[in-house]
């Protein structure tokens, strides 16, 4: 007799693990499927973030060799002239100065910077002399804003800042420039401090008496105008490419010549040592210019006590 009931059992069981076995190859094949899922959405996302850092690296190699694009005006070797009356006399295109124009004027070129203590030093010292016999016509002088000391200011960048503020006025009010430079070595704040900001930078600046499109001015200062062509500059410069002079390596600022002639700053700095200089580069004490007594400062205490220049106010 067959046993149906039994047969019937092991059908059943036949059947509960054929349907076990596909519902566990479905559940195998899903999982296939997610994984497969994953390491797709993986590889898409690596490509995404590898696309994107190549967009960036890109983007920034683009932009460190951008051109700096056009220099202010009246700087066209990147300094600008200033001469009798203390008026700008040089222009975009102009030619490369000379030691002498055939003038019978000495020309001083000066290659500083603004957080530059040397610099400040030579100013107290010196400035005014070189003030009245810019402003007689008895000298030009060549004044190249350059920025060496921008890590020097807190992270503010003020070297850099100060130039292209300075910059921007040899572009937009190139006659009030030698009153500019005189104020912000006036108000120079010392190296490692933050030094002024934006806005007291164009305060002290559209302050000065005469001074042109002060709009202007104020946004070139604030939009920082040519900070990237100050930075062409001062890496040209401290490369050795120092125009008005002969020298091959940068020596640190402030960088003074007298009719090519580089003048080496004693310690400590004087108006008598630097009158000397002018005195031999002219060639004899007749053809150097004498300004009037009343215009010819004497060394104040603190230009005849300043110490060496620090290495901080040098480039290495």
């Amino acid at each position: 007799m067959t046993n149906r009931p039994e047969g019937d059992a092991r059908a059943a069981r036949n059947q509960r693990r054929e349907a076990a076995r596909a519902r566990a190859q479905r559940a195998r094949a899903q999982q296939k499927r997610r994984q497969r899922g994953v390491r797709l959405g993986l590889q898409i996302g690596l490509g995404v973030v590898l696309l994107a850092a190549a967009t960036i690296v890109t983007l920034v190699l683009v932009d460190s060799v951008k051109p700096a694009g056009p220099g202010p005006d009246n700087m066209a070797q990147g300094g600008i002239t200033i001469g009798q009356d203390l008026k700008a006399v040089t222009a975009t295109g102009s030619p490369a100065p000379s030691a002498t124009d055939g003038s019978g004027a000495v020309r001083i070129t000066m290659y500083i910077d603004y957080l530059c203590p040397t610099c400040g030093q030579f100013e107290d010292a010196n400035g005014a002399y070189i003030e009245s016999l810019v402003d007689s016509g008895a000298a030009t002088v060549d004044i190249h804003p350059i920025a060496i000391l921008s890590n020097r200011s807190q992270g503010t960048k003020y070297s850099l800042r100060a130039a292209n503020a300075a910059a921007c006025v040899a572009d937009k009010s190139p006659d009030q420039f030698f009153a500019v430079n005189k104020a912000l070595f006036a108000k120079q704040p010392e190296e490692n401090t933050a030094g002024l900001t934006d806005a007291q930078l164009t305060k002290l600046v559209t302050g000065v008496d005469g001074l042109r499109e002060r709009s202007a001015i104020t946004n070139c200062i604030q939009d920082q105008t040519f900070a990237k062509w100050v930075d062409e500059r001062t890496s040209a410069v401290t490369d050795g490419d120092i125009p008005g002079s002969s020298l091959k390596e940068f020596p640190g600022t402030p960088i003074v010549l007298v009719n090519g002639q580089h003048h080496q700053l004693t310690s400590p700095i004087t108006n008598d040592d630097f009158r000397t200089f002018v005195v031999t580069a002219a060639g004899s004490t007749d053809a150097t210019p004498t300004p009037t007594p009343t215009s010819t400062p004497t060394p104040t205490p603190s230009a005849t006590t300043t110490p060496s220049p620090t290495p901080s106010a040098t480039a290495s």
